[in-house]
């Protein structure tokens, strides 16, 4: 009888090892683990992104770069100079501040776009000056704001003010929002970073 029990009690602890090593692997197939997924370590580069994407728009904000940027426009192609449809699919803008995100983000492996959102018509628009491919979910992002007025003058490819200022114009992409004041709009630079 004792050899029954002994037997019957081998065979349940060989089940249950079985019951468990397959919970086991089962649960492992469910739960991917990818160089993506979240961790502590992801979300200290994330951090670390966007204190970069934002200490870059307050630097540049100072150095005041960022309003020759949105200024950046040209009339006859309704575009940023030298973009495509999309933006500078390349890097950042041929201005001093995107030389700053180019040396910043770009030359440590750091992908980035840059949005610039305006009013038209009491709606918030989005018009992209950089694009470099779909964020992933784990992207930064940093803004800043910059008020354009009415005197504020487009700048040709150069960087050199054209003579044309933003409010006797219809060609420049954000409408005047107050036209009985020196207010013209106000833009809002966007840099959305993620590692590649």
């Amino acid at each position: 009888m004792t050899d029954r029990r002994g037997q019957a009690h081998t065979l349940e602890a060989f089940a249950a090892g079985i019951l468990l090593l397959s919970s086991l692997l089962f649960a492992l197939q469910v739960t991917a683990v990818t160089p993506l997924t979240g961790s502590t370590s992801s979300q200290h580069i994330e951090n670390q992104q966007a204190a970069i994407a934002d200490g870059i728009l307050a630097a540049e904000a100072s150095n005041g770069t960022l309003k020759p940027t949105a200024l950046y426009w040209n009339r006859s192609d309704s575009n940023w100079h030298g973009a495509t449809n999309d933006g500078y699919p390349l890097g950042g803008p041929p201005t001093p501040f995107g030389a700053v995100l180019n040396e910043t983000l770009a030359d440590r492996g750091i992908a980035f776009n840059v949005n610039v959102y305006y009013m038209r018509s009491d709606e918030r628009r989005r018009m992209r000056m950089v694009y470099l491919g779909q964020p992933s979910d784990h992207a930064s992002v940093a803004t800043r704001t910059v008020t354009l007025h009415d005197d504020d003058e487009i700048l040709d490819s150069e960087m050199n003010p054209s003579g044309t200022n933003v409010s006797s114009t219809s060609d420049f992409y954000a409408p005047d929002i107050s036209p009985n004041s020196s207010l013209y709009n106000v833009v809002e630079l966007e840099v959305v970073a993620w590692r590649m």
